[in-house]
């Protein structure tokens, strides 16, 4: 590795503290590593059943590693989701997969190395805050592909990994096989919107955000409005971000995110809560729940990934990260894979809302069809669920 690859190694230390819109496991057991293996994956974690069908020579030999972020892998968050999605590809293709958990983030660059090491041939690194080591490794390994989910390829002109706004160089030529998954957070947002509003008895209700410069934090919040007001056009929405700098309050204290939203709620008089803001979310989601008003969750289906919260959630604003794995995995099987983002949106199954398991919220007879409605204008192109400001807070 050169030099200048070891310096990126320097950024660390911020990036890890930088989620993600809400890739926060609600994991409450001690965190284990595991060295990449060729063998099965331990009785706790989700295992992929034998393949169906004889795979060609060239998808049995294929071995797909998983480096998930710290925790566990059965978090029925995006560790368990990414892992299971790459755990149905590899079924589907007769391929060996195997994943690795980190104890820390000094670890996320060695058990990457693991893989490669072991001549792993397609990567797969679970979140945020796995971008710059994953970016790194990428490059200094050009023949092995790398999937990074919730990551977006970022160098600068010299090819060094980084983060927004100092990505000016051009990560084709240096990552030529790194695929960064992405979401339309805003169209999951839409989705929470409708059912805020349809669910609200006042007419006024909240969304938190974990702070208002990242871009897929804003576009769930925009969303959310848009798909609130299309709802009722009268809706009066209140929004607050947990933190303007401080990275740890914003996505990793679910105390303040309880003191913050507690405050928040008693002031601003909502009745619906939707956040996107880590632990910090969670937080808020222990305040509606507490407060007797009603919560919805983010990224993942929370009343399966944060059961404590479960009296108040009525849904949650889903990144479909098991199938966003699984078809990235497949176009790289297939030899259809292109370096760069790979876009998962309502046309690709790559978004969606959770099911209404809280049978005890009552919700309008209208929902489900303006619900439905919306998924085919999005499939169709023909509903627009962000402003032209998309990602960016106006603060409107």
């Amino acid at each position: 590795m050169t030099g200048r690859l070891r310096t990126v190694f320097a950024l660390l230390t911020a990036a890890g503290l930088v989620a993600s819109a809400c890739s926060s496991s609600s994991a409450t057991t001690a965190p284990t590593a595991m060295a990449p293996t060729a063998g099965a994956p331990t009785a706790a974690a989700p295992t992929a059943a034998a393949p169906t069908g004889a795979p060609t020579a060239a998808t049995a030999a294929l071995k797909i590693g998983v480096v998930t972020d710290v925790g566990r892998v059965d978090d029925k968050n995006f560790n368990q989701y990414s892992y299971e999605g790459a755990v149905a590809a590899g079924k589907a293709l007769g391929a060996t997969v195997n994943y690795a958990v980190p104890k820390d983030a000094s670890d996320y660059a060695r058990l990457i190395q693991g893989f490669i090491d072991q001549r792993y041939d397609i990567i797969v690194t679970v979140g945020f805050n796995l971008g710059i080591d994953t970016m790194t490794l990428a490059e200094g390994n050009p023949a092995v592909w790398f999937i990074a989910v919730d990551v977006a390829p970022c160098v600068d002109t010299t090819g060094a990994p980084t983060y927004p706004p100092g990505c000016t160089g051009d990560p084709s030529k240096f990552l030529p096989k790194f695929i960064g998954i992405q979401f339309e957070e805003d169209q999951a947002g839409y989705f929470a919107g409708l059912v805020a509003a349809a669910v609200s008895k006042t007419g006024k209700i909240g969304q938190l955000g974990g702070i208002n410069n990242n871009p897929a934090v804003v576009r769930y919040l925009q969303g959310y409005q848009i798909g609130a007001k299309a709802y009722n056009p009268n809706i009066n929405v209140q929004t607050a971000f947990f933190s303007t700098g401080d990275i740890t309050k914003a996505y990793g204290d679910p105390t303040w995110g309880k003191t913050f939203s507690d405050q928040f709620i008693d002031t601003q008089k909502v009745d619906v809560v939707f956040q996107v803001a880590g632990a910090t979310g969670n937080g808020a989601l222990d305040s509606a729940c507490a407060k007797k008003i009603i919560g919805i969750g983010v990224d993942v289906d929370q009343y399966l990934s944060y059961p404590s919260a479960d009296a108040c959630i009525v849904t949650s604003a889903e990144k479909h990260l098991s199938s966003a794995v699984q078809q990235t995995i497949a176009k790289i099987a297939g030899g259809t894979a292109k370096s760069g983002i790979a876009k998962f949106d309502a046309t690709n199954d790559g978004v969606g809302y959770s099911p209404f398991h809280n049978t005890a919220i009552t919700l309008p007879a209208d929902l489900q069809g303006k619900l439905d409605a919306a998924l085919a204008g999005m499939k169709a192109g023909t509903l627009k669920t962000c402003p032209d400001t998309c990602g960016t807070w106006s603060g409107s």
